[in-house]
């Protein structure tokens, strides 16, 4: 260890974490999801199935039931770790820069922590807005099976 990076222990650690969570954040979009998933067409299909019954339950004045836990997997806890390393990237590099240390380290890990931050953020819009379209649609198409029988819920 070079007496540098002794004496600015922190921008090496906003540095290390930041170029962690990329590293991470990488990985877990190319080679991602770890856990396994259900196929496109029986989530959509469970999915068109819960609007059904939930629209009948609304139809006819009945309770919704209580929410049930979703069960948390691999992917789950890699996503949290990816956060957890960017913002302590963010936050060693702001402690770097309070106590004077060289800036180029702590730069680099706040760049890389809110890169990393950012472009989670990104994807988890974009993947957002696809499944809103993707429900949008579902309960468009639905009015075609159920038309006016739940009084004009689906539009038909």
């Amino acid at each position: 260890m070079s007496d540098t990076q002794i004496r600015q222990p922190f921008g090496w650690a906003a540095f290390g974490t930041g170029a962690a969570a990329l590293i991470l954040v990488i990985a877990i979009f190319w080679a991602g999801p770890f856990a396994p998933q259900q196929t496109v067409g029986t989530s959509l299909g469970d999915m068109a199935a819960e609007i059904a019954k939930s629209a009948a339950r609304a139809a006819s004045g009945q309770d919704t039931p209580p929410p049930q836990p979703v069960p948390r997997d691999l992917d789950d806890y890699l996503n949290v770790a990816t956060g957890v390393l960017a913002g302590l990237a963010v936050v060693f590099g702001l402690v770097s820069f309070v106590r004077h240390e060289a800036k180029r380290a702590a730069i680099s890990g706040v760049a890389l922590g809110g890169l990393v931050i950012g472009f989670q953020l990104f994807a988890w819009t974009i993947m957002m807005i696809a499944g809103a379209l993707m429900i949008a649609t579902l309960v468009y198409a639905m009015r075609y099976v159920f038309g006016d029988t739940f009084g004009g819920l689906f539009g038909g």
